[in-house]
């Protein structure tokens, strides 16, 4: 199952998730919103938004174990 995480340059909450999902050893694709007026819209209040190849989604506030069990 792929990963993708939705991030922006800055982000404090983003670098946070990048960090979780190193610690757990889950390979993910950073998708920077800024570069897309449509994901800005989208996910621009949102972010870190972590979605799976399924479309399912796993938004800001999470932890270690809730992406766990999100990957699971």
């Amino acid at each position: 199952m792929s990963l993708t995480l939705y991030t922006s340059p800055g982000c404090h909450l983003c670098e946070q998730a990048e960090e979780m999902l190193d610690y757990l050893g889950l390979a993910f694709n950073a998708v920077d919103i800024s570069r897309d007026v449509d994901l800005i819209r989208i996910y621009g209040v949102r972010i870190p938004v972590l979605q799976r190849s399924d479309k399912a989604e796993l938004g800001w506030p999470f932890d270690t174990l809730d992406i766990e069990r999100f990957y699971a």
